[in-house]
């Protein structure tokens, strides 16, 4: 095990630089073999300055028969507790899976899981006590980029692998992290690139002229909208309203006027999950028809048409995991997870395992489990230099630790969520819907 840090940077310093960078951005199934369910696709051997016991060993040796711990913090309460949950559980069936087929490296495997209550101060701080005091052998990162940011500036300075399960804002990367990975498709100004790329590619008599933007003052949801905006901006889509609102606004009346008012074509939100269902309330009171409609996250959800009255029909929002996708870990993800659960999951549960594939196909490939700075460097530079095969799909990384892929378009259709568009052809599960349908 590694010695506790005697020269820690203090809560409050780290605490600090999580708000200095925040502010930089534009806002603040299982199977019996766990190994198979993230085969890397690419044999890349550990980095040549890995110790290596010979050219047929592995880059660590193991010996330590107890049990690996997993340190996780998450919130589990306030703002972000539903997804949080999401999360959990899908850290949870996939520690069920692997030990179930035998733990990895032969040692069963033990999640310590602290509830950070969606508090970027807590999660600083149980990280700090999960790294330095409990010693745990691997960690998992949090829920949302704003957790994400200052609690993978711990696990960089621990020297610790850091897979994290969604944290998407283009902030998150920019930081010049060795050991930190977002295990999803796409970082978030990438979420809606299909839905412009449709619009731009509609012909001249169907094409909106003009847009409405609003986004969540937040570092994952705000670069969403961005993206889009910057794409049918250089598209030549005028853009006729663009207004960002506070985490605490829970009246979105005038915001829906003032969206009304515009007269837009088409409105791209960058949404959570309560301002989502809000504002399309107040959008449909008011009776504001667009042709289209792409919010985030919000209409992911499977309550969510329940929740703005079946008023979701037509609705578009980026997804980086498809229930219908016939990945063969994927099949065997959502079979495993209706038996412990007795439902069906939704995108949070499938991130939060994807975590865990990544981590063990790197634990299994490179022979070690432990906080050493030798098996945490290993476990970094094979996690870089591998594409694993996962329930979202072939999982490729940047040197920032950006996924290299891109995120699928689901449709709310017939009150069902459907796969509308997605970069390959064969995971579209209905054509799209374009004019939206009114309300």
């Amino acid at each position: 095990m590694v010695p506790i840090w005697s020269h820690k940077l203090t809560l409050a310093v780290l605490v600090a630089l999580a708000m200095i960078i925040a502010g930089c951005d534009a806002d603040s199934g299982g199977t019996a073999d766990p190994t198979t369910d993230a085969v890397a696709t690419q044999d890349t051997p550990p980095a040549d300055d890995t110790p290596a016991a010979d050219d047929e060993s592995p880059a660590v040796t193991e010996d330590d028969g107890g049990p690996i711990t997993v340190g996780i913090s998450l919130p589990l309460t306030g703002d972000f507790a539903d997804p949080g949950a999401g999360i959990e559980r899908g850290y949870e069936l996939w520690a069920e899976v692997v030990n179930d087929s035998g733990g990895l490296l032969g040692r069963q495997v033990e999640l310590s899981i602290l509830d950070d209550a969606s508090d970027p101060d807590k999660a600083v701080a149980d990280y700090e006590k999960l790294i330095t005091q409990d010693q745990v052998d691997i960690v998992f990162g949090p829920f949302s980029s704003l957790l994400v940011i200052p609690t993978s500036a711990v696990a960089e300075r621990e020297k610790m692998l850091f897979v994290e399960p969604a944290g998407a804002s283009p902030s998150v990367f920019d930081r010049g992290l060795e050991y930190l990975f977002y295990a999803a498709p796409a970082v978030a100004n990438r979420h809606g690139e299909l839905v412009a790329e449709f619009i731009l590619d509609l012909p001249d008599d169907q094409r909106p002229a003009t847009a409405a933007y609003v986004a969540l003052d937040d570092p994952f949801a705000q670069p969403i909208a961005d993206g889009v905006k910057e794409i049918l901006v250089a598209g030549g889509v005028e853009t006729v309203f663009d207004q960002v609102y506070p985490p605490e606004q829970q009246d979105f009346q005038g915001l829906a006027a003032q969206i009304a008012d515009s007269g837009a074509d088409i409105l791209i939100g960058g949404t959570q999950d309560v301002d989502a269902v809000g504002l399309v309330r107040a959008l449909v009171e008011i009776g504001y028809q667009p042709d289209l409609v792409m919010m985030s996250t919000g209409p992911t959800q499977l309550d969510f048409d329940d929740e703005v009255g079946g008023a979701a029909e037509g609705i578009l929002a980026p997804v980086g995991w498809s229930l219908e996708a016939d990945y063969p870990s994927n099949v065997e993800f959502v079979e495993a997870y209706r038996a412990k659960f007795g439902e069906d999951p939704n995108e949070d549960p499938a991130n939060g395992y994807t975590v865990g594939q990544v981590v063990a196909a790197a634990i299994e490939a490179v022979g070690c489990a432990d906080p050493s700075d030798e098996c945490q460097t290993a476990l970094r530079d094979y996690v870089r230099e591998t594409t694993f095969d996962t329930v979202v799909g072939p999982l490729g990384f940047e040197e920032t630790g950006a996924p290299t892929g891109n995120h699928m378009i689901l449709q709310w259709q017939s009150g069902a969520i459907e796969i509308a568009l997605a970069p390959d052809e064969s995971a579209v599960t209905s054509e799209i819907i374009y004019p939206k349908p009114e309300w």
